[in-house]
């Protein structure tokens, strides 16, 4: 059975590289250049899809532009963390921003939605690595205790990301063209891999010639298709009932069983059980899952709500997120820096768990008629919560392990908050749609079922006051009391962070692993 010592006991073995803070701060721009890249690869086609779909006669095929890249990373997570600990982070690191920069490539000359498709998986493949290593490679270079502050910052880049994706795709996509929102990542990428090659000093990994979890990687692989897929075509494009989402689920569950089995006879496996037996592990994994259910299920929508509701375009509609994204930004460079300074976390992601809780709370009881600043504020009392909690778990997981696993523990809780994400945005997206298209048929009969399909914000600003007031009403009520749903959910995860143990945070790196 692998048990771990408390990350701030134990000595730190010779190879240890001695870096300075001038070449720490060189290693982190690089490493923040590339998770950029991962994050806003995630958010900078939204603006831009409708666009994009249009010049290559794709609409129906619109879903995948997303779902390949969402796809192709969740799955490659856990095999990033378990090959960085075993081979080594720098060059697997180095070859995630080059695969990044091929799909970039792939993407930026389709001339087909096939091409394209292809690009966003292969971007997928190399984007899911950098979010990943970036996060274990700081686990390398500098110790626990004074890791929050590069944390915070981390966590930081997610919200400019969230913010600044949307409106780059929209510039791109009116200025230049939308094909700039792949050659972009070009140079970018190529700064990451100089900084990478020149200033990136890391251990080698545990084993030359590692045994490699195929059997776990591939079943693995198959659980996560079929969960991403399900959460996101159900209730969408198929039906819940359907024979297709039903078969989907049972996929699933017949694959996530069959990986639990081969996992306790692997000799490395992808996602090892015994993460299971460490209780910060499993508290904060589940807590981060929950806040992945909450933070994408209220923001998957929101832009969608601002412009039908408050009638604002789509550009103002990303510019009104600012508030949450600006609030989440402070709340985790101040957090991480309060964690380097005091060394205390366990209180931190606790608050910051209950406000998200009161942000959704107070984001239930907006009316149509409820002013834009009004919204703003609840937002942000959100986005403060969020960023106390989201990379202090990271921290608290990566604390809890020595860095010769940090890799595959913080590849699990990534993977897990994930599909947390998944799953907030297809749950809340289903309650949503259903209920909209109910309230749409049973108080507007001319729009008839397919009103959510035909109705824009710009037609909606059109039409007699009369028939706009029953629509925007319609979407109010449709999306509000979802948000009171999340907040039990979110209870939950702020009980769970309770029994967190709050181990010393490390003074220096261990990069020995205790096996009993």
């Amino acid at each position: 059975m692998t048990t771990t010592a408390p990350a701030s006991a134990g000595p730190t073995t010779a190879d240890t590289p001695s870096t300075n803070k001038r070449n720490v701060l060189l290693v982190f721009a690089g490493l923040m250049v590339a998770m950029l890249l991962a994050s806003l690869d995630q958010t900078i086609f939204s603006t831009a899809l409708p666009t994009i779909v249009g010049q290559l006669d794709g609409v129906s095929h619109m879903l995948w532009v997303t779902t390949a890249y969402i796809l192709a990373s969740t799955i490659v997570m856990p095999v990033y963390g378990k090959l960085g600990d075993l081979v080594g982070r720098k060059w697997l690191f180095i070859a995630a921003i080059a695969l990044f920069l091929v799909g970039s490539v792939v993407g930026g000359l389709a001339g087909s939605m096939t091409a394209l498709i292809v690009g966003r998986a292969i971007q997928g493949l190399g984007g899911g690595g950098l979010m990943i290593l970036a996060q274990a490679i700081i686990a390398d270079v500098v110790p626990a205790r004074e890791r929050g502050k590069y944390s915070g910052i981390m966590g930081a880049v997610f919200a400019v990301s969230s913010v600044a994706g949307p409106l780059l795709g929209g510039f791109f996509t009116d200025g230049p063209g939308w094909r700039w929102a792949f050659w972009m990542n070009v140079p970018l990428g190529i700064i990451a891999i100089v900084s990478a090659v020149f200033f990136l000093t890391l251990p080698k990994g545990t084993t030359a010639r590692p045994k490699l979890d195929y059997a776990g990687m591939t079943v693995l692989a198959v659980a996560a298709t079929c969960l991403v897929l399900f959460t996101t075509w159900g209730g969408n494009t198929y039906a819940w009932d359907s024979p297709t989402i039903l078969g989907l689920i049972a996929g699933t569950v017949v694959a996530s069983i069959a990986f639990v089995l081969i996992e306790r006879r692997a000799a490395e496996p992808i996602i090892p059980l015994a993460l299971f037996r460490n209780r910060n592990f499993n508290l904060t994994t589940a807590a981060g899952l929950i806040t992945g259910v909450a933070m994408f299920g209220a923001l998957a929508y929101m832009p969608t709500y601002l412009q039908m509701v408050t009638g604002v375009g789509a550009t103002q509609a990303g510019f009104l997120m600012i508030p949450m994204m600006g609030a989440l930004l402070v709340a985790s460079v101040v957090s991480g820096q309060i964690v380097s300074r005091t060394g205390r976390y366990k209180a931190i992601p606790i608050i910051g768990t209950v406000l998200v809780a009161v942000g959704l709370t107070l984001l239930s009881t907006l009316l149509a008629t409820t002013a834009i600043w009004i919204i703003c504020v609840h937002l942000a009392i959100m986005g403060l919560g969020l960023g106390m909690s989201m990379q202090i778990l990271i921290l608290v997981v990566q604390n809890s392990f020595p860095v010769s696993q940090v890799g595959t523990a913080t590849a699990s809780n990534n993977f897990f908050r994930q599909i947390g994400s998944s799953l907030g945005s297809a749950i809340v997206g289903s309650l949503f749609v259903s209920r909209l298209t109910e309230l749409l048929s049973a108080n507007l009969p001319a729009g008839g079922s397919g009103g959510t399909n035909s109705l824009t914000p710009a037609m909606v600003n059109a039409l007699p006051e009369s028939v706009r007031t029953v629509i925007v009403g319609a979407y109010n009520e449709a999306l509000a009391p979802i948000f009171l749903y999340l907040v039990p959910l979110v209870l939950v995860a702020a009980v769970l962070l309770l029994f967190v143990q709050e181990k010393p945070l490390a003074t220096t790196i261990d990069r020995a692993a205790v096996i009993a």
